[in-house]
């Protein structure tokens, strides 16, 4: 387990650039994606955690594929 001390020290912009860049382009994506289901009405905080889930593995893997 992490030693408190030395998480405390660790900034917000620290703990996003450990992200690869492919990963934060998926995940923000993913972000207005669902953010845009929410505002449909597509999506509910009820079903958020297996939307949002199942968006992200669909553009990763979309983004992964090799051709």
């Amino acid at each position: 387990m992490a030693r408190p001390e030395l998480v405390k020290n660790i900034t917000r912009e620290q703990k996003v650039s450990r992200l690869s860049p492919e990963n934060e382009v998926v995940l923000k994506t993913t972000k207005e994606i669902v953010v845009k289901f929410i505002e449909m009405g597509r999506c509910s905080p009820a079903s958020f955690d297996e939307v949002f889930k199942q968006v992200f593995r669909t553009i990763k893997e979309t983004v992964t594929t090799e051709e």
